[in-house]
């Protein structure tokens, strides 16, 4: 059977579930950086950090710390690749569609820091670029409160 259309598919309510469990709740470190899934859907994840004093990267300036972007990024990348996964197999069962990230990692990163992160909180965005059997990449987007665009990433990851 041929996959449908990207934006066709409609995500069910278990497999979203199943993907907010793991990324909010099972990868300790998002839940350290307080990383949460806004939405989810084939074509984009968004996701919302809250800035706390943990995260503050300069003490003077209250700014949030590069890593903290970076790592942000780097998780909403591989969010992205988990949507557009379960999007190509909507075939299985939802259960059956959160097993096929065991084997994901990041290959390459790239973030450019555009401007200084200060704000009560941040939007987080990423699409895929390109879904491969192997390698899939990715485009990724850090925004202010004020939805001025703060840093910008590119990245790489293995699939399989």
């Amino acid at each position: 059977m041929k996959n449908p259309p990207v934006s066709a598919v409609e995500f069910e309510p278990e497999f979203i579930d199943g993907l907010k469990d793991i990324f909010e709740q099972k990868i300790l470190f998002n839940r350290l950086l307080g990383l949460k899934i806004a939405s989810v859907t084939p074509e984009q994840v968004t996701g919302r950090i809250a800035m706390k004093q943990d995260l503050v990267g300069h003490y003077a300036h209250n700014r949030i710390h590069g890593g903290v972007i970076s790592a942000g990024l780097d998780a909403m990348g591989g969010l992205a690749i988990m949507a557009a996964i379960g999007a190509r197999h909507m075939d299985e069962p939802p259960l059956q569609r959160l097993h096929r990230f065991g084997k994901l990692g990041t290959i390459d990163l790239r973030i450019d820091y555009l401007r200084p992160g200060v704000g009560d909180h941040f939007e987080l965005r990423a699409q895929v670029l390109r879904l491969g059997s192997r390698v899939a990449s990715t485009r990724m987007e850090f925004y202010g409160a004020d939805g001025q665009l703060l840093s910008s990433g590119a990245g790489a990851y293995i699939v399989s």
